[in-house]
């Protein structure tokens, strides 16, 4: 089985676009695609809305996608040619309560591609590829934490001469990987597809 996790530094820098394109690049993979959505307190995990359960209640659901219209995340995900597509959500903090079953879900698949920071807490990809861009100051706590597990970065071109929004944040754990740039709205490029491939087509013990 392969396993890569794809994450970001913040909303919106193109984790989504990353997963689809690679699913869509890599047709010879029989995809897996899960994305693991964090949900703030007072909104239930079940429907996504204001809820007046307990903290403790409702406190994750894993959905499976069949609409093929492309017009939500986990439907791009179908359309790009995933096998299946899931969305696991979750309150904040319990993402492990959700694993249990994420991994019987992932026990069945060939390949795997999740897109989600706090996942690396509990699994050990093949490969981890963060998403930056220098213009979003927002830099999660998670993104953070396991810069130093990244397999490679995929960076937003930056403008000549410009310096990360964000503040108080090195990229020295990861500073020994390859660097990706690119140019939205173009989220994949040659290179990335042909890193992915090649790290994935190495035996296990090797990647």
């Amino acid at each position: 089985m392969s396993l890569v996790v794809i994450g970001g530094h913040s909303r919106n820098v193109g984790k989504t676009s990353v997963v689809a394109g690679l699913i869509s690049a890599l047709p010879e993979r029989s995809w897996l695609a899960i994305k693991i959505t964090q949900i703030g307190h007072g909104v239930c995990s079940v429907n996504g809305e204001s809820c007046d359960c307990a903290d403790d209640e409702h406190t994750w659901t894993i959905s499976e996608e069949r609409d093929r219209s492309g017009q939500s995340d986990t439907s791009r995900f179908l359309v790009a040619g995933a096998r299946r597509s899931l969305w696991a959500r979750c309150k904040q903090g319990y993402l492990a309560e959700a694993m249990p079953d994420l991994r019987r879900e992932i026990s069945t698949a060939a390949d795997v591609i999740l897109e989600s920071n706090t996942v690396m807490r509990f699994l050990r990809p093949d490969l981890y590829l963060p998403v930056l861009d220098f213009a979003t100051a927002d830099f999660k706590d998670s993104a953070r934490e396991y810069l130093d597990l990244a397999s490679a970065l995929i960076v937003h071109q930056p403008a000549p001469g410009s310096t990360p929004a964000w503040e108080g944040v090195s990229l020295k754990p990861a500073s020994s990987r390859p660097v990706f740039y690119i140019r939205p709205p173009q989220y994949l490029t040659p290179e990335i597809v042909e890193f992915v491939r090649s790290r994935l087509a190495q035996p296990a013990q090797a990647r």
